[in-house]
């Protein structure tokens, strides 16, 4: 109980330094707040306009080309083993004269197609996986190759795999971003810090001339940084939300125009949750430095 009371005069105690400088205090939620609302920001238009890409093009396929001399019995047997792949969603099966026919609609290709002694094209399957990474559907097509009567397996996975290298690289940029902001927060609350304790200096000597020990001493300070953090983090999430609202209708105007179908989504429960925690964390680490630097010399 009485480690409780004397978290209780802590925290009020930081909240009574909050309100002794209400603009200081502002200012510094402000800033806090913007420098986590830009990486928070820009990983959710990374994930909203990755969604976007993946909703707008087509689903990645794998085309298997079987042999040309495969019967009607070979043919069934791959149809089996696809059908008992749980990695396929689903597969589609193209017969010679069906492919042949398609092409024969083509007034291009038509005459060409006519001089033909045989009809050169085998049959094909056209296999839509369920995982669409470039590394699952890779194993996917070496599983693939290893089918009876399949002569060539192709692969319709390039735009997966540049629309994940530009992923990765976006990520990388937002979380260099986030590293430096929050690298600038933990200054921030590290010279606030170094503020109060200097503004403080009597009152602290006083204490521990009576007998306080140095977390008695700390307790009020580690939290007026963790509060800052804090309220920095609730300020971040709002800015985003907002900025959410904001954009959410000049984007789907624009995805209208290009006939696609986009709802900008916000932060989930749990990244909002560990966007707070997050930066509550790191005022407390700005003010745990600040205390460790500045405590012992006042």
């Amino acid at each position: 109980m009485i480690w409780l009371l004397q978290h209780r005069q802590a925290l009020a105690l930081a909240l009574l330094r909050l309100k002794a400088s209400p603009l200081n205090s502002l200012l510094s939620i402000l800033a806090m707040g913007v420098a986590l609302a830009l990486p928070a920001g820009g990983q959710l238009l990374v994930d909203n306009g990755v969604r976007l890409a993946r909703s707008s093009a087509p689903a990645p396929q794998i085309s298997l080309y079987l042999r040309m001399d495969a019967d009607s019995a070979q043919v069934a047997g791959v149809r089996e083993r696809l059908a008992a792949n749980r990695d396929i969603a689903s597969s589609q099966f193209l017969s010679r004269d069906e492919t042949l026919q398609r092409f024969k609609g083509s007034e291009g290709l038509r005459d060409v197609i006519d001089v033909l002694p045989q009809n050169p094209f085998p049959h094909a399957f056209v296999v839509t996986p369920r995982d669409d990474s470039p590394a699952s559907m890779d194993l996917l097509a070496v599983e693939l190759r290893a089918l009876p009567a399949v002569d060539h397996v192709q692969l319709d996975s390039d735009w997966v795999r540049r629309l994940d290298a530009l992923l990765r690289f976006l990520k990388s940029a937002v979380a260099v971003l986030a590293l430096m902001l929050g690298t600038g927060l933990v200054a921030i609350t590290f010279n606030i810090t170094r503020t109060q304790v200097l503004m403080q200096r009597d009152e602290i000597v006083v204490s521990e001339l009576l007998g306080a020990t140095a977390s008695y001493v700390r307790r009020p300070f580690l939290y007026f940084g963790t509060l800052l953090g804090l309220l920095g983090g609730v300020l971040a999430w709002c800015v985003v939300l907002a900025a959410s609202v904001w954009l959410g209708q000049p984007l789907q105007e624009v995805a209208l125009l290009y006939g696609l179908s986009a709802q900008l989504t916000t932060l989930s429960a749990a990244e909002s949750i560990g966007l707070v925690a997050l930066a509550a964390a790191l005022g407390w680490l700005g003010t745990a430095l600040s205390l460790g630097q500045h405590l012992s010399r006042s």
